[in-house]
C-alpha cells in the first residue's frame, strides 16, 4: 500500500519561530503605543494567521498597519529568530526514504515559510508549501488542504496531518483527513487531552514508530 501523503503545520511542529514573531509584533506594537507581550502570551496566540494575531494584541482599528508594521520586522528576523524543532531533520530524512509525499500548510504566508524552510535546510523534503492568499484562506477553511491534496495525488482517506495545536484538528477533519498533534509547540501534552486527534506525542521524534503502527 502506498503510503499515506503527510502535511506539517509549520509554526510550533516543523520550527521554534515565537522568538521571531513575538520580536515583529512587539515592534509593531511599539511603533502604535502598545506595551509587546511576554514571549509565552504570544506563543499561545500564534496559529490562526497574522491579522487575527495582530488585532488580538492592537484591536481591529489598529490591526491593518499593526500587520504592516509586523510585516516589515518580520523579514528582517524572520530567519535568525527561528530554529529547527527537535528531530524534525532526522525523522523528515526516515520518511523520505520511506517514500512519504510530504507537504506544509501554515497560516504564514507561503513565501516567508519557503524561506524559512530553504534556510534551515529541510525544504527540499517537501512537494508544495501551502499557504493563504487572495483565493485560500487561513485553516481551520479546509481549502488550503484540499489544493495540496489535490496537486499531490492523493485522497482525504490517506492524507495525514501532524499538527500542534487545535486549528489543526479543525483543518484535518473539515477535509475528512487523520490528525496527529505533537505537544510542545504552542500546546502542553495536558492542553491537548481533549482535542479530537488519532494520536498525540509528546515530541516529533516518536512520529515514524506511530506512523509504522497506523498507517
Amino acid at each position: 500500500m502506498k503510503p499515506p501523503f503527510l502535511v506539517f503545520d509549520l509554526d510550533g511542529t516543523l520550527i521554534d519561530g515565537y522568538a521571531a514573531i513575538a520580536d515583529a509584533l512587539s515592534f509593531a506594537m511599539g511603533r502604535l503605543g502598545f506595551e509587546p507581550l511576554p514571549l509565552e502570551r504570544v506563543r499561545g496566540m500564534v496559529g490562526h494567521g497574522l491579522e487575527r494575531l495582530v488585532e488580538e494584541a492592537v484591536g481591529p482599528e489598529r490591526a491593518p498597519e499593526g500587520v504592516r508594521l509586523f510585516r516589515e520586522r518580520y523579514a528582517e528576523v524572520a530567519i535568525s529568530g527561528t530554529e529547527l524543532m527537535p528531530d524534525v531533520p532526522e525523522v523528515l530524512e526516515t520518511l523520505s526514504r520511506q517514500n512519504h509525499p510530504m507537504a506544509v500548510a501554515s497560516n504564514k504566508p507561503a513565501a516567508f515559510s519557503r524561506r524559512i524552510l530553504e534556510a534551515k535546510g529541510i525544504e527540499r523534503f517537501f512537494l508544495a508549501v501551502g499557504g493563504p492568499d487572495s483565493e485560500i484562506p487561513p485553516k481551520p477553511n479546509p481549502a488550503m488542504l484540499r489544493r495540496l491534496i489535490g496537486a499531490s495525488g492523493a485522497d482525504s482517506e490517506r492524507t495525514l496531518v501532524v499538527g500542534d495545536m487545535e486549528v489543526d484538528s479543525e483543518f484535518a477533519r473539515a477535509a475528512g483527513c487523520r490528525i496527529v498533534l505533537i505537544a510542545g509547540g504552542s500546546r502542553s501534552k495536558e492542553e491537548l487531552e481533549n482535542v479530537d486527534r488519532d494520536g498525540l506525542l509528546d515530541r516529533f521524534g516518536e512520529l515514524p514508530r506511530w506512523l509504522e503502527k497506523h498507517a
